[in-house]
């Protein structure tokens, strides 16, 4: 019996590998898609550098872009690229 699954196991990853990529078109426009929501994401939360080690600017620290903003833009970014991962062309 176990002859049988493995030659089933062969059959089907041979089948997967003559079709050619596992992604398609749509799939690599959504991954771009989320990928740039990440580095746009990544970009706001950056920025707030002191100019010396006395200055503490709070306002620019914990601004609403960098607590609020930027980690719900980074949390769509994983959503698109989870889904551009798991994406599938109806035929």
């Amino acid at each position: 019996m176990e002859g049988a699954t493995f030659s089933v196991e062969c059959k089907k990853s041979c089948y997967l590998s003559a079709m050619g990529f596992a992604f398609g078109k749509k799939n690599y426009i959504i991954l771009a898609a989320g990928l740039l929501l990440l580095i746009i994401g990544y970009l706001l939360m950056s920025g707030g550098a002191a100019t010396s080690a006395e200055e503490f600017n709070a306002e620019e620290l914990f601004s609403a872009r960098r607590i609020t903003l930027a980690p719900m833009v980074v949390l769509l970014g994983y959503v698109v690229v989870g889904v551009a991962i798991m994406y599938r062309e109806k035929k």
